[in-house]
């Protein structure tokens, strides 16, 4: 994807829909400061540069009775590329796995998973993910509570130099 130029207009068009995906053409217009042609113009524009990527609902996982969530550090045999690819290509078919991170380091990939319960979860890890080729080792990890789940990333509308952790 090419990097293009984004000014302020497009920026808080961005920062807006990821706050809220759900909101109009003429609401997000109204806080760009721009009226609402020009802005589904430029949201387009965004869409196929490939600045957005999707719009999706944040769904209570808990509502659904997914209670528990579950970090597993996984360690693979062999890190050939086509082993790489391979595992991925198998946690794609997972549909408890929500992410998945290749790392650099002593973990091969960090997965997200959610589950029923501690059980449903244990059934997975011994079944699919302990199972599966090429699969070494997994950690995991229980999640107790998430302090944060912002989505994206931070949009500096006004230009200025993202703070330092000495900054906040």
């Amino acid at each position: 994807m090419r990097r293009a130029k984004l000014d302020k207009i497009d920026l808080k068009i961005l920062a807006d829909l990821q706050a809220d995906g759900r909101m109009t053409n003429v609401d997000l217009a109204k806080r760009a400061g721009i009226s609402a042609p020009p802005c589904l113009r430029r949201v387009r524009a965004l869409e196929k540069a490939g600045f957005l990527k999707g719009y999706h609902a944040d769904v209570n996982a808990e509502a659904l009775g997914f209670g528990v969530t579950v970090f597993a550090q996984v360690g693979l045999s062999s890190q050939a590329e086509a082993d790489l690819k391979a595992f991925e290509a198998r946690v794609l078919t997972w549909p408890q796995v929500r992410e998945c991170h290749m790392l650099a380091g002593e973990t091969d990939f960090l997965l997200k998973i959610v589950a029923h319960d501690w059980d449903s979860y244990q059934r997975f890890l011994t079944t699919c993910l302990t199972a599966a080729p090429n699969v070494s080792h997994v950690k995991s990890a229980l999640a107790i509570r998430t302090a944060k789940n912002e989505p994206g990333v931070p949009i500096d509308i006004e230009g200025g130099e993202e703070p330092k952790g000495e900054d906040i």
